[in-house]
């Protein structure tokens, strides 16, 4: 774990810091209350917002743009009033042009995240490994970084360009959108869907602003990123790497297994105990913070008398 410097005291500031520091920086995806508490219980020090992790949880629909700019704030506010460790949130295409980019970053730095990534496909988006993508033109992708760079009042707020040109156009096309939006002033670049090792490695040598890489843990799929370790990624030149479906993923598969052994059960005359299956009560309650609630109240009488005599200050 890099030490934190003074200066980086907000979410903002301690993301630069973390983007910047000498290792590469994981970041798993979060999308909801468990996710996030989980992942900074695990000792992981910033979260990914994944879009489509709040789009599949929150509204049961896929990550193909049907989520509104104000579904998405409403998902990112809450996790970052959950967690301690600074958050870099997806704000899709900024949803419209430049002006809504300026408007979008603002709302996004408001509800406490300390970066904020838009990407350059066309609207309706989809999510970067899917079929069927566009990107917009390089110049008016330049204008929203523009716009994203001064809309936000905290200087330290990270600004994520994301370029999914390298499937419909090519890597030629994601190297030279790469480096126009670094110009632009994008602290963090991203090239979603790159095809090999030798793509990522390029990418990262011939954009001048650390890199980051997306990463499907345990995913299996054809023509898209291979799966190549964090450290592997740090020697290519990867600053970042993030793993958006990782919990998603494994949510679905627990909660597919444990309902399995639910059906399997019911016809039984006896239900066996499965701690294998699920977190305990105490664990559950722990994570979500039940012992600062009884602490708050201890301390402010609110199961029992409150205690005689003046209140002693916190």
């Amino acid at each position: 774990m890099q030490p934190t410097p003074p200066g980086a005291a907000t979410p903002a500031g301690r993301l630069r810091h973390l983007i910047q520091a000498p290792g590469i920086l994981v970041m798993p995806g979060v999308f909801d209350g468990f996710s996030v508490r989980l992942v900074e219980a695990m000792g992981f020090e910033a979260g990914f917002v994944t879009g489509s992790g709040v789009s599949e949880s929150r509204w049961g629909w896929p990550d193909v743009g049907l989520m509104s700019k104000a579904e998405s704030l409403d998902g990112v506010r809450a996790l970052a009033e959950a967690a301690g460790l600074p958050l870099l949130a997806d704000a899709d295409t900024g949803y419209g042009n430049a002006v809504n980019v300026f408007h979008t970053v603002r709302e996004f730095e408001r509800a406490g995240v300390g970066g904020v990534m838009i990407e350059d496909q066309t609207w309706p988006k989809r999510c970067g490994h899917m079929s069927g993508k566009d990107v917009i033109d390089a110049g008016e992708m330049v204008q929203k970084i523009h716009a994203a760079v001064d809309a936000r009042r905290d200087p330290e707020l990270v600004i994520e360009a994301r370029t999914d040109a390298a499937g419909p156009i090519g890597i030629e096309e994601a190297i030279r959108r790469g480096r126009l939006y670094a110009e632009a002033g994008a602290d963090l670049i991203f090239a979603d869907a790159l095809l090999t090792e030798d793509d990522i490695r390029r990418f990262c040598q011939e954009v001048p602003a650390p890199v980051m890489v997306n990463m499907g843990f345990g995913v299996r799929r054809r023509a898209t990123t291979p799966l190549i370790s964090a450290r592997r990624l740090q020697q290519l030149g990867a600053a970042v790497v993030i793993y958006p479906r990782l919990l998603t993923a494994a949510a679905l598969t627990g909660m597919r297994r444990a309902l399995e052994a639910l059906q399997g059960s019911l016809d039984a005359d006896e239900v066996p105990d499965r701690p294998d299956l699920v977190a305990s009560f105490d664990e559950l309650n722990g994570l979500m913070g039940l012992p600062e609630i009884n602490e708050l109240e201890r301390r402010y009488g609110g199961t029992g008398p409150a205690p005689a005599g003046p209140r002693q200050p916190a």
